[in-house]
């Protein structure tokens, strides 16, 4: 049964309803609150559930990704949308590297400040060339 997301006009506060599809706009809906039939629906926020496949399929290419290097904003939100797409949460240290990118500092210099990310002494957590 779906639910929908009322306010009411009343005492301004929000309630769910649950409704079976035929109830829709037949059923008198009270606030839950007041029981005031003041009450307006509101459209809520709702997610589409999407394979991984077709999650993956809307990452950039791989040979579009050249010259990121050099634009370090690009290649913040770059990650950040592909951190999205995949639904992986890489924690606060990701969030870091990523906001400090899309404000335009150089990948070599944060990596520098943030020695503990690096996954060995040769190697770039933000890609595979060494700055």
């Amino acid at each position: 049964m779906p639910v929908y997301e009322y306010i009411c006009l009343n005492c301004n506060k929000r309630f769910d309803v649950r409704l079976a599809y035929d109830e829709y706009g037949r059923k008198k809906i009270l606030c839950s609150h007041c029981s005031s039939d003041q009450v307006r629906r509101k459209i809520s926020r709702f997610r589409v559930k999407r394979s991984e496949g077709s999650r993956l399929a809307e990452l950039p290419d791989p040979a579009s990704l050249e010259g990121l290097e050099n634009d370090p904003q690009s290649l913040g939100r770059m990650i950040r949308s592909m951190s999205k797409e995949t639904g992986e949460d890489l924690g606060p240290d990701f969030n870091e590297v990523v906001d400090r990118l899309e404000s335009g500092q150089n990948p070599g210099e944060i990596e520098q400040s943030l020695p503990d990310l690096a996954e060995d002494d040769d190697a770039s957590v933000l890609g595979d060339e060494v700055y």
